[in-house]
């Protein structure tokens, strides 16, 4: 809760950090307040471009950077709170100075983010995330204001023709017909007028006080400014702006204390200008200023969790395929049919589903990841029809039998399947009653099936044919379709 007591960790830190172990991803910032209700956008670009999302659904989410070279989690080794552990027998200073060092040993030459379009593509993704900066301030783009940068003189890659990493990706994803997010971070540890040299870090937060300090508050706001700028102007056409750091915002909290996750000054980073200046750049640009709330976080992104029921308003669920957002070396990797189940239960209940997984020091996507994307886009060849372009009908779900509904009106019923588990002879659709003379026939055949209104539902019989096809082919989830 920001300003109302303790903040909820939203990624839990599951090991402890050290160079190559393996560790889930950490982002301890708090959850929008219970009482911050959701603005509507009234720009009609963005709600063009909000419907357009919309219907996209699933979308593949890249955390990457120098801190893939050790296989840690991304940024969070570098901050002092005490519930984040580092090798034994290592000080904080020495530590931080050696992470920080990284980009001068970081050179990704396996880098071919064409080869990573393909791969999301090919599991059934129509949208990218892509992480630009993270928390550690380290920027994968040709920023000019910074020298913390992947083209910088100091880092190998830099002479690489594919250097200006954020470019490549948003251009082989843009290729691809991808819509393209660009992920970045309010806070930057590695910035002078953020984490300032003359004191102490104590947590995440901006380590002065920026009522006393204005001048130097400012000098940082306009940093940010000026590379969202950069971003939104020089890097093609963005869809999303994907803001994290939801501690950096216009809300002050006078009763915090030193290492609570919370300062007593407001981070005001001007939420407005910003905005402005992003969709002068980008006209209908979706802004996600996310566990924020208010007018500038067009939806929402409950973070490795899925709402029991469906959201009154536009929302993503953002989780890992692993354990970690950023490699870590040997991660475990969810089952496709288990990712298939999530997806299908986010869809359902009106939701997005962004799926993170994390390039290894080389560049590379983990061959392991690789092969999960293309069992679940195996699956998506032949049900995506269930799932693009649909919106939430009642009622929603049932137990294993998930509703969702098409533009045109048709709705589809998708029975998951649990492991080993036969497709069934029959599937019982509860609170469904089609019309007299409606068609429901499986997706991916075009043969009509019989079916009988019983009671409050409907009864379904699947011929054995279907159910031979099916089983052979991915049997994630049976999808029905509903004219």
């Amino acid at each position: 809760m920001l300003g109302k007591g303790p903040i909820v960790q939203r990624r839990e830190f599951v090991k402890v950090l050290g160079l190559g172990a393996a560790a889930a991803a950490v982002d301890a910032v708090a959850e929008t307040d219970k009482d911050d209700a959701y603005i509507p956008e009234s720009d009609p670009l963005v709600l063009r471009k909000l419907d357009q999302w919309q219907d996209w659904k699933f979308g593949f989410m890249m955390h990457w950077g120098a801190y893939s070279e050790w296989g840690v989690v991304e940024s969070w080794s570098i901050c002092s709170e005490d519930w984040i552990k580092r090798p034994a027998g290592t000080s904080y200073v020495d530590y931080k100075a050696k992470y920080q060092a990284l980009p001068k040993t970081f050179n990704p030459v396996g880098f071919n983010p064409d080869a990573w379009a393909k791969v999301a593509k090919d599991a059934g993704m129509r949208y990218a995330v892509f992480t630009t900066k993270h928390h550690d301030g380290f920027s994968m783009f040709d920023t000019k204001q910074t020298d913390y940068r992947i083209t910088a003189p100091d880092v190998p890659f830099h002479t690489n023709p594919r250097a200006n990493i954020a470019n490549e990706v948003f251009s082989a994803f843009r290729k691809q017909q991808f819509g393209i997010g660009a992920y970045f971070s309010k806070p930057d540890w590695h910035h002078p007028d953020y984490w300032a040299a003359e004191w102490a870090t104590p947590d995440r937060n901006v380590n002065y006080d920026t009522r006393k300090y204005t001048e130097r508050w400012k000098s940082y706001v306009s940093f940010v400014h000026h590379q969202i700028a950069e971003l939104t102007s020089d890097y093609g056409s963005v869809d999303i702006l994907w803001l994290d750091g939801g501690w950096v915002n216009a809300k002050s909290h006078p009763d915090a204390v030193v290492g609570s996750g919370e300062v007593p000054w407001a981070q005001d980073i001007d939420m407005p200008g910003i905005t402005a200046l992003a969709r002068k750049n980008q006209p209908g640009l979706i802004v996600v200023d996310r566990a924020v709330g208010g007018p500038y976080e067009n939806y929402r992104t409950p973070e490795q969790k899925i709402p029991d029921t469906p959201l009154p308003y536009p929302w993503e669920t953002c989780m890992t395929l692993g354990d970690s957002w950023s490699y870590v070396p040997n991660d475990r990797y969810k089952s496709a049919r288990q990712i298939v189940h999530l997806l299908v239960d986010v869809v359902a209940k009106g939701g997005n589903y962004l799926l993170n997984v994390g390039p290894d020091a080389n560049g590379e996507l983990p061959a392991a990841a690789v092969a999960r994307l293309a069992e679940i886009g195996a699956w998506m060849k032949i049900n995506g029809e269930a799932i693009y372009g649909t919106r939430p009908v009642a009622p929603y779900r049932d137990g294993k039998v998930c509703f969702t509904r098409a533009k045109s009106g048709a709705t589809f019923a998708i029975y998951l399947l649990d492991d080993g588990e036969p497709v069934p002879e029959s599937i019982w659709l509860k609170g469904v009653a089609p019309t007299d003379g409606a068609s429901i026939s499986m997706i991916g055949s075009d043969k009509k099936l019989m079916w009988q209104r019983v009671g409050a539902g409907t009864r379904v019989a699947l011929s054995k044919v279907d159910i031979a096809a099916r089983q052979l082919s991915n049997p994630y989830a049976v999808s029905l379709r509903i004219s």
